[in-house]
């Protein structure tokens, strides 16, 4: 259970709210603040993964096995760039 002091003036519209909607009024405060809580949600920072989502993968080169074959590409490039000089 929890206890809030409203001003004068906000203690009357949520007055006025309830009666016109046929509400209660802690119907109303809860609903205020899921509707609050979603909002603030909704503006917390994204992921770093969530940024960069549109881009992993974008850019493939085809060759699924990179990973795999990356120290014989590499032994490859530099036995091409010994036998060159």
């Amino acid at each position: 259970m929890i206890s809030v002091r409203l001003n004068q003036s906000l203690e009357q519209e949520l007055t006025r709210f309830s009666q016109l909607n046929q509400l209660t009024k802690t119907d109303i405060v809860k609903e205020a603040l899921i509707h609050y809580f979603k909002t603030f949600k909704s503006k917390e920072k994204p992921t770093a993964y969530e940024l960069g989502a549109n881009f992993f993968g974008k850019y493939g080169s085809e060759e699924g096995d990179l990973s795999i074959t990356y120290k014989q590409r590499l032994n490859k490039r530099i036995n091409e760039k010994n036998n060159y000089r």
